[in-house]
């Protein structure tokens, strides 16, 4: 069965850098789309950054210049560096690999990790 597995995660100040880390297992393969996401209590979950299968790559408003999605493709590891933190970052970050369908990513046909917390204080 595919899996995800992040780590990473923990407790940073405002203005530090954290590296977070996605290990993917053999069956899935690179030409799925990869992503970030979080989630912060009681609130929806959203993207962070994503790499297309075509390797497009974009980010959400909030992080675009801070954050780097990048990928290793042998073996399949995902990674997020996250600089310049702030308390909204804080939250559950999610990896997760979808196929690429239509032209569009279809997560929820997709896996996802358990997620890794994240925690910046100001």
């Amino acid at each position: 069965q595919a899996r995800l597995v992040e780590s990473g995660g923990g407790s940073a100040q405002a203005g530090e850098s954290l590296r977070l880390s996605c290990a993917a297992s053999d069956d899935i393969t690179y030409d799925y789309c990869f992503g970030w996401f979080r989630q912060a209590p009681g609130m929806e979950r959203e993207e962070v950054a994503r790499i297309s299968s075509d390797e497009t790559i974009s980010y959400a408003d909030s992080v675009r210049g801070r954050f780097t999605i990048s990928k290793d493709n042998a073996p399949i590891t995902l990674y997020l560096q996250m600089n310049s933190l702030k308390a909204e970052d804080t939250a559950m970050y999610y990896c997760a690999a979808a196929p690429r369908r239509w032209g569009t990513c279809r997560w929820t046909s997709g896996y996802w990790g358990w997620g890794t917390q994240v925690t910046v204080s100001s």
